[in-house]
């Protein structure tokens, strides 16, 4: 099993910046793509963010290209969002999840083909 913990969420105004994190224990994710989603209220969980396992292929939600930037450090077991130039459409829990297909370039934007998920972190962004 991998536990999955977001950080880093809070309250910024329009057109400012945070980073989140999340930090994975119980098993190494180094193998695994990690994701971001995120889930506006009355709507559904959409796809933000991938990374492959190593980095090498990224994948990001058009809304978010250019603004959002996710990277991974695997020594850490931890991957993470920078968010700028943020926008009240940003305002949403923030998910992290993990796909353990393993070692694979596959970055996938369906909830369904991740198999752990975090307990989200609120982002709050005020016009």
């Amino acid at each position: 099993q991998v536990h999955l913990v977001e950080n880093g969420g809070g309250l910024v105004q329009a057109g400012g910046s945070l980073s989140l994190s999340c930090a994975a224990s119980g098993r190494a994710i180094s193998g695994y793509t990690m994701a971001w989603f995120r889930q506006a209220p009355g709507k559904e969980r959409q796809f933000v963010a991938g990374i492959n396992w190593n980095g090498g292929r990224t994948d990001y939600a058009d809304s978010v290209k250019g603004r959002f930037t996710i990277s991974r450090d695997n020594a850490k077991n931890t991957i993470y969002l920078q968010m700028n130039s943020l926008k009240p459409d940003d305002t949403a829990v923030y998910y992290c999840a993990a796909d353990r297909s393993g070692f694979t370039f596959r970055v996938t934007p369906h909830e369904y083909d991740y198999d752990y998920w975090g307990q989200g972190t609120q982002v709050t962004v005020s016009s």
